[in-house]
């Protein structure tokens, strides 16, 4: 790896953390295209799944008093039922299905309310959430925009959204890790940033957080769910666009 690649790592796991810190997602959905541009595909699972890791389990730490832990327990079984399944039929796509499967988990937040009966505060939905969630996790890389689904029917403000999101995604993650990373464990490696730039980009996630939940006690919840649909539908467009592109190249 290049150090200019390198070091465009390392400075987006500091931003994307700190726009997760605001929104509870978008920041996960960036990093992934970032990651995209400069690793192998399987690659970036992993290294996804690691400062997702850090990051949202830092978010978490951080707003704990606003987790709602219930809903994390159910989440936690549902995640690692699909962790155990996928982790016998996960195929790794191309590096254009990848984005064209990053721009379309967007349009998940234009699906109209009325339409939408998912409650995660509800045990039997928040085992679904965590099946499906953890499932698109491991074939899309992302799934912010499908985990918010199953929370716009609640009653929990923009704190607990935040936490309670970033606690459940620790799962996803971790699910992510192991599915992906033990053949790439297996190859030495093979395909994964230095290890150095993972010492710089953890806790520079972590700072980034930090600074998302500064910036998330200034804002209303008006704004904080306008923003962060508008942001998610913008970076799904440029990875439609891109997915576009490695296909028409063929």
């Amino acid at each position: 790896m290049s150090l200019v690649a390198a070091v465009f790592l390392v400075v987006a796991s500091f931003v994307t953390a700190a726009i997760s810190g605001v929104f509870g997602m978008a920041g996960g959905l960036m990093l992934k295209g970032a990651l995209a541009l400069v690793l192998p595909v399987s690659a970036t699972f992993v290294a996804h799944g690691i400062l997702q890791l850090v990051a949202n389990g830092w978010r978490a730490i951080l707003h704990r008093r606003f987790v709602g832990w219930r809903i994390v327990a159910v989440f936690a079984v549902g995640s690692l039922f699909a962790g155990g399944v996928m982790a016998f039929i996960a195929v790794e796509p191309s590096k254009a299905t990848l984005y064209l499967l990053m721009g379309v988990v967007p349009a998940l937040l234009w699906i109209p309310r009325r339409w939408v009966s998912l409650d995660a505060a509800r045990p039997e939905q928040a085992l679904l959430c965590g099946i499906s969630v953890t499932g698109l996790n491991l074939t899309a890389g992302v799934a912010g925009p499908l985990l918010d689904i199953f929370f716009v029917r609640t009653a929990l403000t923009r704190h607990q959204i935040v936490a309670t999101k970033a606690a459940t995604q620790v799962f996803s993650h971790l699910a992510k890790i192991a599915v992906y990373g033990a053949p790439l464990i297996a190859v030495h490696g093979q395909g994964l940033p230095p290890w150095w730039v993972f010492a710089l980009a953890i806790p520079l996630s972590m700072l980034g957080t930090v600074a998302g939940g500064w910036v998330l006690e200034r804002m209303d919840d008006v704004n904080f769910k306008r923003l962060s649909r508008l942001i998610v539908t913008v970076t799904g467009i440029v990875y439609l666009a891109g997915a576009a592109q490695l296909y028409l190249r063929g």
